[in-house]
């Protein structure tokens, strides 16, 4: 243990002894990070290496959007603290969403962008989500039909509509984000929701919405008139 390692301080300048005295919003963005770290390295504290680490990703921000292995790049992050760290960013990311649970009826588009934005912004690649409805517009099942790269995500009718179909669904909303923070609707996006739209009128599954989720905004096509199926 290095002779400056954080048992050495006073004890209320410890990230964990000052946590409970005074409070998590009294801690340093570091701070809060060493608590989740636990040990340093030889010459360096976990605050030391937090800072480190926050300074090499970009701040919060940078570390949500760090892979396990960005992370391990850091002396004194191994794959085990990489795992403690990226669990507690998804238990935050997953408790400032909005809860979306099956049987839940959607009563507009901002239901839809309260739940997926916290859980969609931080990522680099495009995910496209459909999620399906009753005859009753109430939530079957919310599932992800496909990853993509930065740019485009690569979504067939099929793999759209063989979920909505062994779930008996009588619609569908699709989602997905804009990993640029735009969510202007760019050609493919339309392209392929017109695609989707014809697709699902011929097996009788309405499409209400396709929802584009971009840094802290989105676009609804059922809100824009972009859609002719029903509304929510």
């Amino acid at each position: 243990m290095a002779a400056n390692g954080i048992p050495s301080w006073p004890e209320s300048e410890r990230p964990r002894e000052r946590l409970l005295s005074k409070g998590p919003e009294a801690l340093s963005d570091a701070q809060l990070l060493a608590i989740l770290l636990r040990t340093g390295r030889r010459d360096s504290s976990a605050v030391a290496v937090a800072m480190e680490l926050l300074e090499r990703v970009g701040g919060l921000s940078g570390l949500v959007k760090s892979g396990v292995e960005e992370l391990c790049a850091i002396e004194g992050v191994g794959r085990a603290k990489a795992a403690q760290l990226k669990a507690a960013l998804e238990i935050g990311r997953r408790s400032l969403a909005t809860p979306l649970s099956t049987g839940m009826r959607l009563s507009s588009s901002v239901d839809l962008f309260r739940h997926f934005y916290p859980l969609l912004r931080d990522h680099k690649q495009e995910l496209f989500k459909v999620i399906l409805l009753d005859a009753k517009n109430t939530i079957v099942k919310e599932t992800t039909v496909s990853e993509g790269t930065l740019t485009l995500s690569i979504v067939h009718p099929r793999e759209v509509f063989t979920q909505a179909i062994r779930e008996s669904a009588a619609g569908v909303i699709f989602v997905h984000n804009h990993p640029s923070g735009d969510p202007t609707p760019s050609r493919e996006d339309r392209h392929l929701t017109d695609r989707l739209v014809a697709a699902g009128r011929l097996l009788g599954i309405a499409v209400l919405d396709h929802v584009i989720i971009g840094d802290g905004r989105y676009v609804s096509f059922a809100d824009e008139g972009w859609l002719t199926a029903s509304e929510y």
